[in-house]
């Protein structure tokens, strides 16, 4: 008697393959693990030429900035000064008084903005600024008229305002000034306080591109920091101004590119938004009419013909009839 063969509860016959093992799930393991590694080397390949990339970007830019801050200081400070301030300006440019404008980077972040403030040298004599804060003593009758004049709100407040000064920094009176260290920040703290309050008000202010005058490449290097929208103007020199000077004629040639006045190329290719009324009557018409169009055309000037031949023929019988009436007014007066 013969048996048949054992077949499998589902009806599915037995594979002939042999089962996965634990040497194919190793092998597995591993290839995924090589995948990730192999990803993980992209990314960082990636990384370290994004950052080489931005670092090249930060550095051309910090040198631009350095060209123009060169050529703020030794070509235009004059017509940068005008902008701010135009009585500074004329004080700066007194030979008498001997001022020099200094131009620094500021800042917490990258790119910096540009900062500047004016130095007066003395040539090792010193100088002195008057003030009625430190020429009036407290028990004399000036301090009284001062108090009259500004009114007690003003007056008190100029008195909480020295005080919180004092809290804050301990050394805002020449009284206070021990070491040399003291005498630099008593000196510092004059710089920023405003010229009602006792101080100089000579502090460093920063540089605007409303204080650059816009025919320069200068106002485009700053625009270019601020918003990172290069123009065409500064497309056409950076790869010069990028390049690190081997003589003192290339880096003046550098500062003199950076401050030379030009005319602004987008002038040019500016076309008016009117046209004068000749050019207006030499443009033809591009295409044609269509037939209808051409038809209510006629018809508009048919219809205006007929309406002033109307009001003329009104007009000629009024002027018929008026040398009538006239008459019948002399042969009949009005009592």
């Amino acid at each position: 008697m013969s048996h048949s063969p054992k077949t499998s509860v589902t009806g599915v016959p037995k594979s002939d393959s042999p089962r996965l093992g634990k040497g194919h799930k190793v092998h597995l393991s591993n290839a995924i693990k090589t995948k990730g590694k192999q990803q993980n080397n992209k990314d960082i390949s990636a990384h370290t030429i994004q950052r080489v990339w931005l670092s090249h970007l930060d550095k051309s830019m910090f040198q631009l900035l350095k060209c123009t801050i060169c050529a703020a200081e030794h070509h235009v400070t004059h017509e940068i000064l005008k902008k701010v301030n135009p009585l500074e300006a004329e004080l700066v440019k007194d030979p008498c008084l001997k001022c020099k404008v200094r131009f620094r980077f500021s800042g917490e972040t990258f790119p910096p903005f540009i900062v500047f403030k004016i130095f007066l040298h003395t040539e090792g004599l010193g100088y002195k600024y008057f003030s009625g804060k430190n020429l009036l003593k407290p028990s004399s009758e000036a301090v009284v008229d001062a108090c009259k004049i500004m009114g007690k709100k003003k007056f008190y407040h100029q008195i909480m305002e020295d005080e919180r000064l004092f809290q804050k920094f301990k050394i805002t009176d020449e009284i206070d000034i021990v070491t040399l260290k003291d005498y630099m920040q008593y000196s510092s703290l004059l710089d920023k306080i405003p010229a009602s309050s006792g101080g100089r008000n000579n502090y460093w202010r920063r540089l605007n591109l409303e204080n650059i005058p816009r025919t320069m490449i200068m106002y485009d290097i700053v625009d270019y920091a601020g918003s990172g929208i290069i123009s065409n103007r500064l497309k056409k020199e950076m790869k010069y101004l990028l390049q690190r000077p081997k003589t003192e004629e290339m880096r003046q040639h550098q500062l003199q590119i950076v401050s030379q006045v030009r005319c602004p190329s987008s002038l040019s290719s500016l076309q008016p938004l009117y046209r004068p009324y000749q050019q207006q009557s030499q443009i033809k018409h591009l295409g044609r009419r269509s037939e209808q169009a051409q038809m209510k055309v006629e018809k508009m000037k048919k219809a205006y013909k007929m309406a002033k031949e109307k009001i003329a023929s009104a007009g000629t019988e009024l002027k018929m009839d008026t040398p009538d009436t006239k008459q019948n007014d002399l042969l009949h007066p009005i009592l």
